[in-house]
């Protein structure tokens, strides 16, 4: 059972600070890697809609450049009545570098929601593994 408040605090503070002037829409992301250092992520709007960064995958990438390989544990936060879960490209992304057991958690910057294994999120998934020798 994780103690989801450090990641909570770090979410909000990426979440207020996203740029989303289309949607007005914010959401923040944190993971925590293998060295227990958390790293956090917004997204990032574009007047090319496509051309967007979701928060979870800003945090990986985040995680990625500080020299993390492996995710312990997310939480994603954002606001309204909806869970507020990882797109299904996110889902794929968190995947990359998370087991199936890794805890997803989804938060209203009130507190957590609900939390998931990403195994519920994304069920029979593809991921390093397979490409191994």
């Amino acid at each position: 059972m994780e103690t989801w408040q450090p990641f909570l605090d770090r979410a909000v503070a990426s979440m207020q600070r996203a740029y989303a002037p289309y949607s007005s829409f914010h959401v923040g992301a944190v993971v925590r890697d293998e060295h227990g250092q958390y790293h956090a992520g917004s997204n990032v709007e574009n007047a090319a809609y496509p051309e967007g960064v979701c928060a979870e995958a800003s945090a990986i990438s985040a995680m990625v450049a500080a020299g993390g390989r492996r995710i312990t544990a997310i939480l994603v936060v954002g606001e309204g009545d909806a869970l507020v879960t990882p797109c299904g490209g996110c889902r794929q992304k968190i995947r990359e570098f998370a087991a199936a057991d890794t805890e997803v958690a989804v938060a209203s910057p009130n507190g957590v929601r609900r939390v998931f294994t990403l195994d519920e999120l994304l069920p029979v998934s593809f991921g390093p593994e397979h490409l191994a020798d």
